[in-house]
């Protein structure tokens, strides 16, 4: 039912939202990409301070706004999991659920007794004005639209949750993989002017932050909407004085081009660490899930980045047991993944997605099958990146710390993405510091030595 959150209790049918009244508990849990992240910090701040009081998720609130993700069906579950956990943990909270699945199952959503709101990719930037104006009725109120090429890109970043801000140049995707939902839930590929985030940086240096982490769904088609390209951004975006580092979050190995690996290596503002999805190490799998790249290609681009960049760390996403995919399928992407010079591996298995092409396909893998492919890479990637770790011992390098004091340690970032552990000092925390890296410590960190 949609209720407004009363002083004890909820509200019967026909009440309106007053909000003239104490200041409300609001509380805001995230699930999915740092996209999603970077969206519920530009939500929250959205919510006047004068009649808002932010709280942790963890805590009772009067509102509890969840910002879903639908990129598999275990990710659906979290959000049906999170729903019915705060729905518990607060029975008279106003319950809002917003985002991705929002935008892709919304009746479904709305069908859980204790929601009160369901608001779509869009809509949910209006959250606050939705909660202040609307009034009572008998089933939960449902506004997701269908998207459309025309969709408004509405700017984010993140402030005050991290150490490092998070910034949204790009939404939306325009190449419909035969697995993914992306497309569905979020539109076309679209972004600002390069002026607008180039002011949406100068307001993040105000605020002493000294890393930005550069994100979206397809970040390397930036410029597809407005006539420029990721590299023009991010020639504009050093020259921002405050900011130190700059880092990609993910990027496509078709649009890695040459021109951008040379200017990472040309500007130590930008920070060698490439995330890169591979997905398959097999050329028919890549074919039957529509991807826009061979396996030489991948091979190709992470042989330029070590040509320029020896110590860059090199992550990948790949996905195991797609419709089709047989032992020789896998031990070809198992081999080929082996003989790369990667750091790391983003292993998931694949998950049906309602909507999408693979959902029709035949060769369906079994549990146990996909399974068993999946500890078999992460094992591998265990390996490559302690390998990678090994190489880095006696080197030095940048190490931004974080604010969190953890059993009287802090960890931090190098550029190249090592984590870090260090004895607590908390001059440290916010700030880049120059170290060696003197070995390794528990849980794939390395021991350091300040230099300055």
């Amino acid at each position: 039912m949609i209720n407004a959150f009363p002083l004890g209790g909820r509200l019967g049918r026909g009440s309106s939202f007053n909000m003239n009244f104490e200041k409300k508990k609001v509380a805001f849990h995230t699930l999915g990409c740092k996209l999603n992240f970077t969206e519920t910090s530009t939500i929250s701040r959205s919510f006047p301070v004068d009649k808002f009081e932010r709280v942790p998720a963890g805590k009772k609130a009067d509102i509890y706004i969840i910002n879903t993700c639908s990129v598999t069906e275990a990710a659906d579950r979290k959000c049906k999991q999170a729903i019915r956990k705060f729905i518990h943990q607060s029975p008279n909270a106003f319950i809002a659920v917003v985002g991705c699945y929002a935008q892709l199952r919304p009746h479904e959503i709305s069908s859980i007794p204790g929601v009160d709101l369901v608001l779509g990719i869009n809509e949910k930037f209006d959250i606050a004005n939705y909660i202040a104006d609307h009034e009572i009725k008998k089933d939960a109120e449902v506004h997701s639209c269908e998207l459309s090429a025309s969709d408004r890109f509405v700017p984010s970043y993140s402030i005050g949750d991290r150490t490092r801000s998070f910034m949204k140049i790009q939404d939306g995707c325009d190449y419909h993989c035969s697995y993914c939902t992306v497309p569905l839930a979020r539109g076309g590929s679209r972004n600002p002017e390069i002026s607008t985030l180039v002011n949406e940086t100068v307001a993040i240096a105000e605020k002493g932050v000294k890393e930005i982490v550069l994100t979206g769904v397809n970040i390397g088609d930036f410029g597809k909407s407005t006539g420029d390209n990721f590299t023009l951004l991010l020639r504009e975006l050093v020259k921002v004085e405050g900011i130190e580092r700059f880092r990609i979050s993910s990027i496509e190995p078709n649009l890695l081009t040459d021109e951008l690996i040379e200017m990472i290596y040309g500007n130590s503002k930008i920070l060698p660490h490439f995330h890169i999805p591979l997905q398959s190490g097999c050329n028919r799998i890549l074919d039957l899930m529509g991807r826009r790249y061979n396996r030489e290609i991948f091979a190709d681009r992470v042989e330029m980045i070590k040509k320029h960049l020896p110590l860059a760390g090199i992550g990948a996403d790949v996905i195991v047991g797609f419709p089709g995919e047989t032992d020789d399928d896998f031990e070809e992407t198992f081999t080929f993944l082996e003989a790369l010079p990667i750091t790391y591996l983003h292993v998931f298995t694949f998950s049906e997605r309602p909507g999408t092409k693979a959902a029709g396909m035949t060769g369906k893998i079994s549990h146990e099958k996909k399974e068993g492919r999946s500890r078999k890479l992460i094992e591998l990637s265990h390996l490559k990146h302690d390998k990678f770790l090994v190489l880095n011992i006696g080197k030095t390098a940048a190490v931004l710390f974080e604010k969190t004091r953890t059993n009287n340690m802090i960890t931090g970032y190098t550029g190249n993405y090592i984590r870090v552990v260090y004895p607590w000092q908390s001059k440290l925390s916010g700030h880049i510091r120059k170290v060696r890296l003197t070995g390794m410590s528990e849980d794939n960190r390395m021991s350091v030595e300040l230099l300055d």
